[in-house]
Order: C-alpha cells, then sequence, then structure tokens
C-alpha cells in the first residue's frame, strides 16, 4: 500500500515535469491512501496556475473535472483528532509547513494500522526527509 501526498497526487491531475515518473508509480500500485485534506491542497494548486496564467480557464476547468473524477478512486484519512497530534509531535523534530506536518502525521496513522512497511509517494524533498527520519519508505 501507498500513502499519496498531495505533492504526488498533482501532477496526475495536471502536466508536470514528474507527470509520468507518479503515472509509473501509480500504474505499479493503484490503490491510494491519503489525507482528506489533500483534496483542498489540490484545489489550491489548480487554482494558483489558473491565476498565474499557466491553465487557461478551459484547461482549470478541465483539471477540475479529471481531478473530482479521480479523488473518487483513492481513501481517505479523515481521523482529524489523530492525524492533528501526530502533525503538532512532528512540527517539533521536523522543519514542516503545517499541512505537510498534517499529510505525514497521516500517513504515520496508516502506518501505525498496518502491519507491513507503508510506502509514502511524495515529491516534496523537506517532506520525504521527515518522512524517511519517522522510518517510511519513500518513493524516490
Amino acid at each position: 500500500m501507498r500513502y499519496w501526498d498531495a505533492s504526488a497526487l498533482v501532477p496526475l491531475v495536471v502536466a508536470e515535469p514528474d507527470s509520468e515518473l507518479v503515472r509509473t508509480w501509480l500504474s505499479e500500485d493503484d490503490q491510494i491512501v491519503t489525507w482528506a485534506w489533500s483534496r483542498t491542497e489540490i484545489t489550491s494548486a489548480i487554482e494558483r496556475r489558473a491565476r498565474d496564467g499557466s491553465l487557461s480557464r478551459h484547461q482549470r476547468r478541465e483539471a477540475l473535472r479529471r481531478f473530482e473524477a479521480f479523488a473518487e478512486s483513492w481513501d481517505e484519512v479523515t481521523e482529524l483528532l489523530a492525524v492533528r497530534s501526530r502533525a503538532n509531535a512532528l512540527l517539533a523534530r521536523h522543519p514542516l509547513r503545517a499541512a505537510d506536518a498534517g499529510q505525514l502525521g497521516a500517513a504515520l496513522l496508516i502506518h501505525e494500522q498496518l502491519a507491513g512497511t507503508l510506502t509514502f509517494v511524495c515529491l516534496d524533498h523537506r517532506l520525504s526527509t521527515a518522512a524517511e527520519l519517522e522510518s517510511l519508505r519513500v518513493m524516490l
């Protein structure tokens, strides 16, 4: 099983240099688990690209449509209090932003619930480093 951070999900919705790489990862294991807040992070990424002009209005609408359909296929971690307590502890140990600590907190919650090793799929270097330090296997 793989936990997908929003940074790795965005290239599946909008064209980015790493889109082919993450599509390959997805083809190897298409079961996606992510934090419920990932939907907000991905929407933010799409809207930011529309505001800065890298997506036209039509491309924005298509990206949002693809994203909504794609999001129906994954599982979401929704246990806010459990994620928050882990995220707060992570902020004391790693130089993370709040949303990134939430992503890693959600991944650690799933990791604790599984008997095997969880792979963390992430394109953010700082978050990937923190995940490795927390004993998660990271897709690079």
